[in-house]
């Protein structure tokens, strides 16, 4: 294809008519595309479109169809012709990095997505000026270019953060520090300063943090697999600035969104991240400064609402002290049975809450909630992280913890009793907290294998959890009844089988229930205990114990597959 005015003509005419509803038009233009992106000159082509062509849609259309197409075919693979020439791929690294930093935001991410992966496979040994080329343009001034820089830069050493350990990924990092982590660090500084000098210009002050908050994930990245001597070097600048930044308090930077997380919170929770991997990873050299972290994150947990936009920023900040404590170095910071009794109250317990945001997850998005809660994708959410923090206290203090908590749990359960249409949410906190109070180890296989010995996890369950499971109405409280099962399925290789029996047909019944999150836990809290093994490898319930309530389960299976939105899961009978 040659590089003319008919054949970008041609190609825009094609990109606007994949962007039809009409399949008949947009499909044939889509097999169009397809078939010409082999010749050569044709990413050449894309590329000049997005940067000289008027219309606004076509520009981004063809930054989209760029980075898909460097997607599919930049990887050369052994044995296999190659799907870009020579001639082009030389061409797209000479421009491709001064176009990302001149175009408009939109087509500033599609481009950096590009650069990210071209770096993956060329970078450095095909592409050693790209890093000199992108530290170059810090000089700008424009922080449009230097986010665009920054942007790019982490798309290609957060990879970093997941690496196996190998003398080719140590060349690189090396090289990368080399080149990039002076230049980072004084611009790190010139965007401290220059957060001061806007202090009171809204606008300007949302670009420096935006700012802030890449250079401090490029912190992350870059010392994530060792700690570089040049960041050990420069430790005071950095750890002075993260410490001041996270006491910071801008109201211009403070948003009305109750849901979504301002650049404020985004760039605190990230600070609360770098100095959890320095407190976990490189505790003797961070050691002169923890006291002064532990002291402004704690103070940051007590002063943040429950707002959902401040969820990740308070997980982070809990994970940070939870790294901590369970740390020989740091045991002393926690000793006091005075602060074991804040952290508690103040951090713990308030963050165990079910709020309401939870509550329309229950009820509204029932499968991303038991993603969530039962699939353990909620690394990032309040309640896990306070689990964490239970955990990592009791490495050290499980008796005054286990004293403590047992005295919150029983006011929980108090208050619950008084009146539980109103206060039910005290009981789901007091479940969740003896949950997270008594699980020490657990596979996915078994639940709970080894539990702290000072909780009495029989107790617990005749007293308050059976009779949640043995209520006459499947459907009152549902949240609490989920709780319920969702304790026998943890529990199971910890309660006696007498016990697990006596569960089985009150987990039957809970497959009526007309909560999809309810009878999903019910079904599969029996799918969980049908598969436990006892003596001599056969299953711990019996085919004869089983008997008197299979009719009941299939009946009740049928039942709940008829249910809208029934969530399924394998039974083996």
């Amino acid at each position: 294809m040659e590089l003319n005015d008919g054949n970008l003509q041609t190609l825009t005419e094609y990109l606007q008519k994949t962007l039809s509803p009409d399949p008949a038009v947009r499909r044939p233009a889509e097999k169009f595309l397809e078939s010409v992106e082999g010749n050569q000159n044709y990413p050449i082509l894309l590329l000049t479109l997005l940067e000289k062509s008027q219309d606004e849609v076509i520009r981004v259309c063809a930054a989209v169809t760029f980075k898909n197409y460097i997607k599919r075919n930049w990887r050369i693979v052994e044995d296999e012709p190659n799907k870009i020439s020579d001639p082009d791929r030389t061409a797209i690294k000479a421009n491709i990095v001064n176009l990302m930093l001149t175009s408009p935001e939109q087509i500033q991410k599609q481009l950096s997505d590009a650069i990210s992966i071209l770096g993956r496979e060329d970078f450095p040994q095909k592409w050693p000026d790209l890093l000199t080329e992108m530290v170059n343009r810090f000089q700008s001034g424009d922080f449009h270019i230097i986010n665009g820089v920054l942007r790019t830069a982490h798309s290609l050493f957060k990879r970093y953060r997941h690496e196996f350990k190998s003398n080719e990924l140590w060349s690189e990092i090396k090289l990368v520090l080399d080149t990039f982590a002076q230049p980072l660090t004084e611009l790190f500084k010139a965007t401290i300063d220059l957060c001061q000098t806007h202090a009171t210009d809204v606008n300007a002050l949302k670009v420096l943090f935006s700012s802030l908050t890449l250079i401090s994930k490029l912190f992350y990245s870059l010392n994530f697999q060792d700690l570089p001597e040049f960041f050990e070097d420069n430790m005071e600048t950095w750890m002075t600035h993260f410490h001041n930044l996270l006491t910071l308090d801008n109201k211009l930077l403070q948003t009305e969104d109750e849901e979504e997380a301002g650049l404020l919170e985004l760039l605190k929770s990230q600070i609360c991240d770098n100095a959890a991997l320095y407190a976990q990873k490189y505790d003797e050299e961070f050691q002169p400064y923890l006291p002064r972290f532990v002291t402004a994150i704690w103070n940051l947990l007590v002063t943040t609402g429950q707002e959902v936009k401040y969820d990740l920023l308070v997980s982070n900040a809990i994970q940070f002290l939870a790294s901590v404590c369970e740390r020989p170095h740091y045991k002393h910071l926690f000793e006091d049975q005075n602060v074991l009794t804040s952290i508690c109250e103040k951090v713990i317990v308030p963050n165990m809450e079910f709020r309401s945001a939870d509550e329309e997850a229950f009820e509204d998005n029932a499968e991303e909630y038991i993603i969530r809660d039962l699939e353990g994708s909620d690394i990032d959410t309040r309640r896990r992280a306070a689990c964490d923090l239970v955990r990592g206290l009791c490495k050290f203090f499980e008796g005054p913890v286990t004293g403590i908590f047992s005295g919150y749990v029983s006011s929980m359960l108090t208050e619950y009793a008084k009146n539980p249409g109103v206060n039910w949410k005290h009981k789901d906190a007091a479940i969740y907290l003896v949950t997270s109070l008594a699980s020490k180890a657990q596979t996915q296989k078994h639940g709970i294998t080894q539990a702290n010995e000072l909780v009495n996890l029989c107790e617990f369950f005749v007293n308050h959890i059976l009779v949640d499971l043995k209520s006459p109405s499947v459907n009152e409280f549902p949240v609490l009844k989920a709780d319920a099962i969702k304790y026998v399925m943890t529990f199971r290789s910890q309660l006696p089988k007498e016990q697990l029996l006596e569960a089985v047909p009150l987990l039957v019944a809970h497959l009526q229930a007309e909560s999809i999150v309810q009878h999903t836990y019910a079904a599969h809290a029996l799918e969980r205990l049908f598969t436990m093994r006892g003596a001599n490898n056969a299953t711990l319930i019996t085919p004869a114990e089983m008997a008197p309530f299979t009719e009941q389960l299939l009946n009740n299976l049928f039942k709940a597959l008829a249910i809208p939105g029934f969530v399924y899961c394998n039974i083996l009978i």
